[in-house]
C-alpha cells in the first residue's frame, strides 16, 4: 500500500511537471512566433519602402513590382509567386495586404503595398524560421522530458520518505497486535481447558450455581479467543475485508451486559441492558461488534457512579446502540480527541489498573469498518452517552 502511495506521488509529480512543461513550451512557441512575425513584417515593410527596383532585395526576400511599364520580379522568383490576387486588390484599393502563401511545399510571408515604383509585393521565405522554431521546440521537449523523468524520480523518493514514518508506525502496530495475540493465545487456551475440566467435574456432582459460573467462564474464554483471532486478522495486511453476516445487535448487547455484570456489581454499579424480546438486525462481523459494545460498556462502568444503561434501537435506516452512565461526563479537554489512540487523562480503573486510551479508538475503527460511526456527548445533569451508529438491515438481510 505504501509503495503504491509513493508511486502515485511520483506519477502525480510527473503529471504536474508535464502540464507545466507543456504550458511553458506553448507559451515559448507563441512568443517566438509573434516575435518572428513582427520581425518579418518589419523586414517586408522596409524592403517595400526602399525598393526602387527588384534587383537587390534583402536576403531571403523577393520583390515583385507592377507599374505602368508592366511587372518585374527579382531573379530566381520561386514558382507560385507572385500573389496576383493581392497585387490586384492593392492596385485597385490602395490598401496593403498581408498574407501567408503555401506553394510548392514551402511557406512565404507576403506583404503587398503601394510604393514609389508602383504596386510592390515582397515575399519572404519562412523555411529558415521554421527550422529555428523546430530546433527550439525539440530543445524544449528534450529538456521537458528530462525534467519529467527527474520529477517522477524525485516525487517517488519524496513519497518514500514521507511514507517511511507511516510504514514504521503501521509495522509497530502490527507487531504489537500480533505479539499480543500470540502471547495471549496460550494462556487463554489453558484457561479454556481448565474451565472445561471444572465444568466436567461439576457435572458429575452438580452444584447449579457453580456450574452456571463455570459455563460463563467457558463462554468468556471462547469469546476472548475469538477476539484475539479478530485482532490478528485485522493486523494482517494480506487479509481482505472480513466476512459479514446478519447480527442481532440487541442480542450482542445483552451478552455483553451479562458478561460485564459481575465486574459492575463488584463496584456497586447497576448495569441495565436491552429487553429480552428486542431484535435489532445489522450486518457485520459478530466478534468485532461484540468487541465494540464491550469497550463502550467497560468505559461506562469505569466512569459511572451508580448506573450504566445499554439501549438499542432503530432510527430510520440506522441502528443505534447507546451506552449511558451517570459519571462526571466527558472532559472538554479531550472531547475532540476522544476516539484517537492513546487519548488518556491518566484515568485509573476501579481495580487500580491504568487506562491507556485504546478502547474507544478501537470502537471507532470497528464502526468505520462497518460503514458506521461512534459519537459521544454529555448528558444533561451528569454523565455521558456514547453511541454506536450502524446501517440497519431487515431481519432477512
Amino acid at each position: 500500500m505504501l509503495r503504491r502511495m509513493a508511486t502515485r506521488i511520483g506519477i502525480q509529480a510527473a503529471l504536474l511537471v508535464a502540464v507545466a512543461v507543456a504550458l511553458l513550451i506553448g507559451a515559448a512557441v507563441m512568443v517566438v512566433l509573434r516575435s518572428q512575425h513582427a520581425s518579418d513584417d518589419t523586414l517586408l515593410a522596409t524592403a517595400i519602402s526602399r525598393a526602387d527596383d527588384v534587383t537587390d532585395p534583402p536576403a531571403g526576400v523577393w520583390l515583385i513590382v507592377r507599374g505602368p511599364k508592366g511587372t518585374a520580379a527579382s531573379p530566381g522568383l520561386p514558382s507560385g509567386l507572385p500573389d496576383l490576387d493581392a497585387l490586384r486588390r492593392t492596385a485597385a484599393t490602395g490598401l496593403p495586404v498581408d498574407a501567408d502563401l503555401h506553394t510548392a511545399g514551402r511557406e512565404y510571408r507576403i506583404k503587398t503595398a503601394r510604393g514609389d515604383a508602383g504596386t510592390i509585393e515582397a515575399a519572404l521565405d519562412l523555411r529558415y524560421e521554421h527550422a529555428e522554431r523546430d530546433r527550439l521546440i525539440a530543445a524544449l521537449v528534450l529538456c521537458g522530458g528530462m525534467g519529467l523523468l527527474l520529477a517522477a524520480g524525485v516525487g517517488a523518493w519524496l513519497g518514500n520518505r514521507a511514507a517511511a514514518p507511516m510504514a514504521a508506525a503501521l509495522a509497530l502496530q502490527r507487531r504489537f497486535v500480533a505479539d499480543a495475540g500470540h502471547e495471549l493465545r496460550t494462556p487463554l487456551t489453558l484457561l479454556s481447558t481448565r474451565a472445561q475440566l471444572l465444568r466436567r467435574r461439576l457435572q458429575r456432582g452438580p452444584d447449579p450455581k457453580v456450574l452456571a459460573e463455570a459455563d460463563d467462564l467457558v463462554a468468556d474464554s471462547a469469546h476472548l479467543a475469538a477476539i484475539l483471532d479478530d485482532l490478528l486478522l485485522a493486523a494482517d495486511p494480506r487479509v481482505g475485508p472480513q466476512e459479514t453476516s446478519a447480527v442481532d445487535l440487541a442480542a450482542v448487547a445483552r451478552e455483553v451486559v451479562a458478561s460485564t455484570a459481575p465486574s459492575a456489581s463488584a463496584h456497586s454499579i447497576e448495569l441495565h441492558g436491552p429487553p429480552q424480546q428486542q431484535r435489532v438486525p445489522v450486518r457485520g462481523a459478530a466478534v468485532a461488534l461484540r468487541r465494540a459494545v464491550t469497550a463502550l460498556t467497560d468505559n461506562a462502568v469505569q466512569h459511572a457512579r451508580h448506573t450504566v444503561s445499554v439501549t438499542v434501537g432503530v432510527r430510520g435506516n440506522t441502528a443505534v446502540l447507546e451506552v449511558a452512565d451517570d459519571g462526571p461526563g466527558i472532559d472538554p479537554a479531550v472531547a475532540a480527541r476522544l476516539f484517537e489512540r492513546f487519548t488518556s487523562t491518566g484515568h485509573t480503573r476501579p481495580d487500580g489498573t491504568r487506562s491507556y486510551g485504546l478502547g474507544l479508538a478501537l470502537v471507532s475503527e470497528i464502526a468505520a469498518r462497518h460503514r458506521g460511526q461512534v459519537t459521544a456527548d454529555n448528558r444533561p445533569g451528569s454523565g455521558a452517552t456514547l453511541r454506536l451508529i450502524l446501517p440497519a438491515t431487515t431481519p432477512s438481510g
